[in-house]
């Protein structure tokens, strides 16, 4: 009985890489299904419609970024 192992390694090597491969699909395949009932379930807020105040909201908010940026600059710059 005469075994060619270089065959034999070969079969293994697909029989491993094909294990994986399916694996990765059927990963791929829950995570969507996943998604999709995060999705369903917890619906992303919506954005306010109103384009005047949220416009104001955003140029104080970017007023007190520039403000604390520049505090945390100067503070380390004195040491």
């Amino acid at each position: 009985m005469e075994t060619n192992l270089v065959l034999e390694g070969f079969k293994f090597m697909g029989l491993g890489m094909s294990t994986v491969f399916l694996f990765l699909i059927i990963l791929i395949i829950l995570m969507n299904v996943m998604s999709a009932l995060v999705h369903k379930f917890f619906p992303e807020p919506q954005a306010n419609l109103d384009s005047a105040t949220s416009t104001e909201n955003n140029n104080n908010n970017n007023k007190k970024i520039i403000a604390a940026i520049t505090a945390a600059i100067s503070h380390h710059k004195q040491g």
